[in-house]
């Protein structure tokens, strides 16, 4: 098993489904960047070579928010949200639902945590 800019790959994945794995690489950015390395994407990854890994790696830290940092950014936006005290903020807070959706009936897990 190895790691790609911190995401969990098996050996036996294609190049292009397993970077579909990180957080904020979809289908088509993983085929962009198989293209742009001039990569096989039906490659395997026990296939490659350290050379290749590290180009992969490089290439996604240049050109992609990828892992903690897409996570990090979401968390901020949230707590710009919650300190304006913005609807979807003060929502967010209670963890209630933020898009409208009725809480008479449904979002159950929700209202659990504030019936506690």
């Amino acid at each position: 098993m190895s790691y790609i800019s911190g995401a969990r790959s098996l050996p036996d994945e294609q190049v292009r489904i397993a970077s579909t794995k990180m957080d904020g690489i979809g289908p088509k950015k993983a085929i962009q960047l198989c293209y742009r390395l001039g990569i096989s994407g039906n490659i395997k990854i026990h296939e490659l070579t350290k050379y290749q890994i590290d180009q992969i790696e490089q290439m996604i830290a240049q050109d992609h928010v990828v892992h903690w940092e897409l996570k990090r950014g979401e968390r901020a936006d949230i707590e710009r949200l919650i300190s304006i005290s913005r609807y979807r903020g003060i929502r967010q807070q209670d963890e209630s639902p933020l898009r409208s959706q009725r809480t008479h009936t449904n979002a159950r897990t929700a209202r659990k945590q504030i019936r506690k």
